[in-house]
């Protein structure tokens, strides 16, 4: 993938969320800030423009002068912390931001005469705070743009992406689906607990909390838990699955991982379905 840095825009002043934290606010139990840094992991540099906070990875902080600036004078702020030739640019309230749509923003701003390339949502409006922008374009427009008005506090977006050569992206309609209000924060952790998603939301939450990366085969741990619960007990399925995490981390320090988890998972299943076949037999 193209080598880029990331700049997160988290210093808005939420009024139509009352003056809240929107950053920290919570979306399947983790801060909406937390969720957009885990779309770019691979940024070379994470530059955050708003007031320090605990974050799930390490990144630079910045902060627009004025505060609260606006976006083009966060933007000014957090361009001085990057170097690579590509910038990925992020409000912090995308809570269903995805790695695959910012590796479709790169691949976009990578195409013959593009300065960048942004998200274009269902109704055709652009996105510019989802969006790639190259490096030395961006950097010029910033300069002139504060050269002619004498800073770039209180200025709007549309001044800087209406003199670059951009290409639009149609994403998934919720990967630019913002933030905004009290409403839009319920109906996104309405949409977190769709059945389709709520497990998969619920491990990366659980993962972010203990601090632990570790990907593992959920259908082969939920196999399990369905034949210790149908062949042994009910409660046998969270025992279970405790003692093969508890025996996958033992087995870490000689090299072990998923596939650690997944051997023991297979022990651990052979051995419910063996119980299973004596409560059987005559």
């Amino acid at each position: 993938m193209t080598a880029y840095d990331a700049i997160v825009l988290a210093g808005g002043a939420a009024k139509r969320l009352g003056g809240a934290d929107k950053p920290a606010v919570r979306v399947g139990g983790r801060p909406l800030l937390d969720r957009v840094l885990a779309a770019c992991p691979d940024a070379g540099t994470t530059v955050v423009v708003g007031d320090r906070r605990p974050t799930a990875r390490v990144v630079t902080w910045a902060r627009e002068a004025p505060a609260g600036g606006g976006p083009l004078a966060a933007l000014g702020a957090g361009v001085r912390h990057t170097s690579a030739e590509r910038v990925l640019v992020l409000s912090a309230d995308l809570p269903f931001l995805g790695a695959d749509t910012v590796a479709a923003l790169l691949t976009a701003s990578e195409r013959g005469g593009a300065e960048g390339a942004l998200c274009s949502d269902e109704g055709g409006r652009d996105q510019p705070l989802v969006a790639v922008y190259r490096g030395e374009p961006l950097r010029r427009e910033l300069a002139c743009l504060a050269a002619e008005h004498g800073g770039l506090g209180g200025l709007p977006l549309r001044l800087l992406t209406q003199e670059l050569t951009l290409c639009r992206v149609t994403a998934d309609p919720l990967a630019s689906f913002d933030c905004d209000t009290w409403e839009d924060i319920a109906s996104a952790r309405a949409r977190i607990r769709e059945h389709g998603s709520v497990l998969d939301e619920w491990i990366t939450a659980v993962k972010e909390e203990l601090g632990i990366d570790l990907d593992v085969d959920t259908g082969l741990l939920l196999d399990l838990a369905r034949d210790a619960a149908h062949g042994v007990a009910r409660p046998a399925a969270p025992l279970t699955t405790f003692l093969v995490g508890y025996a996958a981390a033992k087995a870490s320090g000689d090299g072990g991982g998923p596939e650690a988890v997944a051997e023991a998972a297979r022990k651990a299943a052979a051995l419910a379905l063996r119980w299973a076949d004596e409560n059987e037999t005559p």
